[in-house]
């Protein structure tokens, strides 16, 4: 469904997106990744056509989205980092502001209002003010002007940023839910967020996607090394299992009368079936044998550590730092859907952001 297609992005002599390449199916919901700096907040504006590569192209089901702009952001719902909310209206003042800028007749904003309302738990607070609502349900809030036009696409830039702990377990219900039935791509620093709700993950680091894959997958290409924990009684233990082969380094040390052996090995080298096989010939008694699993923070860690902290995205500058914050003046006018309220994520058709 979409296409992203060496994608370049630069901001004076910074690049903030470099030769970016990826595609995401029709119903995933898919977790985009990378430290503060890297790329994510310029791609996620690219997608939603509010800002335009420099080079490369992005096409929705074959066609080019330059082709015609304002019918492919009419496929898209935005929910920027920073949600463009009116404290002094009332969530269904906002809800009626948010269709009346997407051209809906009443008629067709009391449909759709209603439908988004039911969608995202909105009914305790509709006819409150948005200045006195909890930030839960604030991202609630944006997430229904994100559907009022039902999108077949979804971009959620940190939907869960400054929650408390509660409230980011109900918005991952919300995600998941929103996502069932439309194309979700999420922006996220929280790793257990991803892990609940992603079907597949994209890297990216200094501008250039460097993984792409499930959950699993990017754990089994990014640990080059496992680690195994052997806990046994009998003869020979740590001299057995240290003479396997692949076994890289080791430690040991005694529990309660029993060996315990700490191993590594390459990844693609499996130890368990040999270690049983020991076990079985030499008559040990074995309490514990176990492969370590590399955590989802581990293996962002590893693929973007070379990166540092990046220089060159609007992640920094949605703060009014960065090259996108100080350098996109000719382009959106310094601010960007961070700046401008509801119109810059809603009014895609008419460049609301302007």
């Amino acid at each position: 469904m979409i296409s992203v297609e060496g994608v370049s992005k630069r901001y004076g002599t910074i690049t903030a997106v470099d030769r970016a390449s990826f595609t995401v199916s029709r119903g995933e919901v898919v977790g985009f990744l990378g430290p503060n700096g890297a790329g994510k907040t310029t791609t996620m504006r690219m997608l939603t056509g509010t800002l335009q590569p420099d080079e490369g192209m992005i096409r929705f089901d074959g066609t080019p989205i330059s082709e015609d702009l304002t019918a492919a952001k009419a496929r898209v719902g935005y929910l920027p980092e920073a949600n463009p909310l009116y404290d002094d209206m009332l969530v269904c003042e906002f809800l009626e502001y948010v269709a009346r800028l997407r051209g809906m007749d009443p008629a067709a904003a009391r449909t759709a209002i209603g439908r988004a309302v039911e969608e995202t738990g909105l009914e305790e607070v509709f006819f409150r003010p948005i200045g006195e609502i909890s930030k839960g349900f604030r991202q609630r809030a944006g997430m229904a002007g994100a559907i009022l036009h039902e999108p077949e696409i979804l971009v959620l830039d940190e939907p869960t940023e400054g929650l408390d702990p509660n409230q980011r377990v109900e918005i991952r219900k919300l995600m998941s839910s929103l996502g069932s039935e439309r194309t979700v791509i999420l922006s996220t620093h929280v790793m257990q967020e991803v892990e609940a709700t992603c079907d597949r993950l994209l890297i990216i680091s200094r501008g250039a996607i460097t993984a792409d894959g499930t959950v699993g997958e990017l754990m089994d290409a990014a640990r080059g090394v496992s680690r195994y924990t052997v806990e046994a009684a009998g003869e020979g233990v740590a001299e057995a299992l240290r003479g396997l082969r692949g076994v890289s380094d080791h430690a040991v040390d005694s529990v309660d009368g029993r060996v315990r052996v700490r191993l590594e090995a390459a990844t693609d080298h499996e130890l368990r079936p040999e270690i049983f096989r020991l076990a079985t010939e030499r008559d040990w008694v074995l309490w514990e044998l176990r492969r370590e699993r590399a955590t989802l923070e581990q293996v962002f860690r590893e693929l973007t550590m070379a990166g540092g902290d990046g220089l060159a995205d609007g992640e920094t500058g949605d703060q009014g730092a960065g090259a996108e914050g100080t350098e996109a003046g000719g382009e959106e006018g310094g601010t960007g859907d961070q700046g401008t309220g509801a119109e810059g994520a809603a009014a895609g058709g008419e460049e609301g952001a302007k």
